[in-house]
């Protein structure tokens, strides 16, 4: 029987013994690969028994890929995820002087990996800024490929950067430029089918877990024509797609200016009572500021990339940091799908065993669950419930606990498998 995962008719087929190629990668990489696939693979025998197992297969990518091979992305490394479709990454470092602006980037671009999900949870016993953490629990899809992740800029002195600034004064009549000979310029594209195939994965996912709302976040107030656009593709596309399975805050406008806001409001409750999901829309500064206040009220987050890389940081902040937070870039439609560590390499620590696998280790239970090893990533869920109420954690959790156990990084992952009941 064949190792390799494969997708027909849009389904993922897992093998019970898939092979997953991974990259170390750099700084604390090495520190937290290893422990983190123990873990893994605890919870898969503890789940399957024998009859389920994990092939690891390393490929190299950033500083162990540039010594060995000479360039910082091999193409091989690229063949793999393209051969196995799923797999999983540590931090990697950005190179100087190589022409690539990041390696994630690379991956992300070259897979066309559109969704980076990033979902936002609490653990008990684990510190947090805001008074209520376990009302946090939100999930969000943030567009990947394109936005301010196209990286198309030009630098203020260049020839481009001339040639594009007296096109846009003279061949289509721009005026707005206050310091026209000092500027840098950068294109924002947002594109109908970059947004409409975002929004369809998070609505997708909020009916399949039944989920309560899919929030669009934007800044259309200002950006009318992109982030606009986005909300507007939205919506179109969450009546037009999905219809009797949502409810959206356009259709509780429409129903509020012809019957009155009391039959919108019924309409709206009705809607809640039988499962529906809700599609709404807020502006980012407020859900900046929402999402602090009232964090119940969100649950699907459906946003462009600058936007997401924003709102991604602030809900890690609130549930323990970005050290706990995991993250996946995801093509539901081919199938390829790269989780990682969300934190950067950390040099200064690397060989310490100071470092929290947290990050790593959460994305890997994605996989699993992405894998439809459900019951495997609920026992790593429960393992680390259960380590971190005891308050057993390493350096950059311990600083801000008290009566707290410090634990070396192999020896948290070694606790997380002593704690699967």
């Amino acid at each position: 029987m064949s190792n390799k995962t494969r997708i027909e008719n849009g389904k993922l087929i897992v093998p019970d013994q898939p092979v997953i190629p991974y990259i170390e990668g750099d700084g604390i990489g090495k520190d937290i690969m290893l422990p983190s696939q123990k873990v893994i693979d605890a919870a898969v025998e503890k789940a399957y028994g024998k009859s389920k197992k994990i092939i690891w297969k390393e490929v190299l990518a950033g500083e162990k890929a540039f010594i060995e091979k000479g360039t910082h992305l091999p193409d091989e490394t690229l063949d793999a995820f393209r051969e196995h479709l799923i797999g999983i990454k540590g931090p990697l470092t950005t190179p100087i002087g190589e022409g690539i602006r990041s390696l994630n980037v690379a991956l992300r671009q070259t897979l066309d990996l559109f969704v980076y999900l990033r979902p936002v949870r609490w653990f008990k016993g684990v510190p947090s800024p805001v008074r209520y953490p376990s009302l946090v629990d939100m999930h969000i899809f943030r567009e990947n490929t394109e936005d301010i992740y196209a990286g198309i800029e030009y630098m203020a002195g260049e020839e481009k950067t001339k040639k594009f600034r007296d096109f846009l004064i003279n061949e289509m009549g721009v005026s707005k430029i206050r310091f026209p000979e000092t500027s840098s310029f950068g294109i924002k594209p947002v594109s109908k089918e970059g947004s409409e195939r975002l929004i369809r994965a998070a609505l997708e996912y909020a009916i399949q877990r039944n989920l309560p709302s899919v929030t669009l976040v934007h800044k259309g107030n200002i950006m009318k024509f992109t982030e606009g656009a986005f909300k507007n593709w939205g919506y179109d596309l969450a009546e037009n797609e999905f219809g009797k399975q949502v409810f959206t805050w356009r259709q509780f406008e429409k129903i509020k200016s012809e019957r009155g806001k009391m039959d919108a409001e019924k309409a709206l409750a009705d809607a809640k009572k039988a499962g529906k999901v809700i599609v709404k829309d807020v502006i980012t500064d407020a859900f900046l500021q929402e999402s602090l206040l009232r964090p119940f009220d969100y649950s699907v987050i459906a946003t462009m990339n600058l936007n997401g890389d924003y709102i991604s940081d602030q809900l890690a902040a609130m549930v323990g940091g970005i050290g706990i937070s995991p993250g996946a870039n995801i093509n539901y439609k081919s199938g390829y799908a790269i989780f990682e560590a969300t934190h950067g390499t950390a040099p200064n620590i690397a060989g310490t065993g100071q470092a929290n696998p947290s990050s790593l280790l959460l994305s890997g239970v994605m996989m699993l669950e992405y894998m439809g090893w459900d019951v495997a990533a609920e026992h790593v869920y429960d393992a680390m419930e259960h380590t971190f109420s005891k308050r057993f954690v390493t350096s950059d959790l311990y600083a801000q606990m008290d009566g707290a156990t410090l634990l070396s990084t192999s020896e948290f992952a070694d606790e997380i498998i002593k704690n699967m009941h």
